[in-house]
This record gives structure tokens, C-alpha cells and sequence, in this order.
């Protein structure tokens, strides 16, 4: 598929929240989420000569960005990393709504990268015929994984 820039940054533009929802599912840090946006759209860039239709673009996306995050996360945990950060967040939210997806957050991010994938895709409203073609499972098994990481996330302590 052949495009110029200017329908590259279009497109970019349209999934720009696609994409910046699995980074942040796979990640907490901010400057880790931007540096795996950045990935992401390389990944897609590259690989729009590739591009042949037979899925939608949106789908095609969904597919680089939890792949791109997924191996980031494993080259992440190959290397050992000093992280200095301050213990404080002055801006944070401290009400009741924030600190309940903060610990959703916390739960899902202790999940496989597989089942958070389903989970994030879940989330945004995808079915469960779309979430299997872009994991590569049927919806059947989707529609199990599912409902076994429910359970998972409820039995989870909120540590």
C-alpha cells in the first residue's frame, strides 16, 4: 500500500488514540508510553508496503501496537534499568473514581501481555470475532479467556 506522508499523518491521526491506549496499557512510565507511540508508528509506516487489505486498517493497527508493546515489554525485562523518579505526584487525583481505575490499572498491567491485550480490546468495545482476528484466536476462545480473567482480576489483592 502505497501512501505519501501527508495521508500517513491522517491516518496516524485518526488511530492516534488506538494507539496510545494499548501503550498505555503496557506500560506506566510516561516517557516508556511515548517512546512506545513513536515505535508504533514506525512499525506502521514500515510496514504499509506490506499492507494488502485483507484486514481493516484499524484492525492492522490494534495488531502492530499490541505486538510492538508486547516485545518491547519482553526486551524491558531482558535489561536492568536504574530508575530515578520523584515519589511524588502533586497533581495526582485522590478521588474516590480515579483511585478505582488507578487499582484496575495496577491489576491488569499483573496480567500476562496476552490476556491484557484481550482486556484492553474488550474495553474498548471490540468484538469478540475482531479481538480474535487481531490476536489470532477464535472468538470462542476469547470469549473463555475472558471470562477466566475476570475471575483473575477479582482475586487479585490490590498491592
Amino acid at each position: 500500500m502505497e501512501i505519501t506522508e501527508q495521508e500517513f499523518a491522517k491516518m496516524m491521526n485518526t488511530h492516534k488514540s488506538t494507539i496510545y491506549t494499548v501503550c498505555y496499557m503496557f506500560s506506566n512510565d510516561e516517557d516508556e508510553v511515548a517512546d512506545l507511540f513513536q515505535e508504533v508508528m514506525i512499525r506502521v509506516w514500515r510496514g504499509l508496503p506490506s499492507f494488502n487489505g485483507s484486514s481493516d486498517v484499524k484492525t492492522w493497527i490494534y495488531r502492530i501496537a499490541l505486538n510492538t508493546s508486547i516485545s518491547m515489554g519482553r526486551k524491558k525485562k531482558r535489561r536492568h534499568e536504574v530508575k530515578l523518579a520523584m515519589d511524588i505526584n502533586l497533581f495526582a487525583d485522590k478521588d474516590k473514581e480515579t483511585e478505582q481505575v488507578n487499582i484496575l490499572h495496577k491489576r491488569i498491567s499483573r496480567l500476562l501481555p496476552l490476556d491484557r491485550a484481550i482486556v484492553l480490546l474488550w474495553l474498548e468495545n471490540i468484538s469478540y470475532e475482531e479481538i480474535g482476528a487481531i490476536i489470532g484466536i477464535s472468538a470462542k476462545n476469547v470469549s473463555v479467556r475472558l471470562v477466566r480473567i475476570r475471575e483473575q482480576l477479582k482475586s487479585m489483592s490490590n498491592d
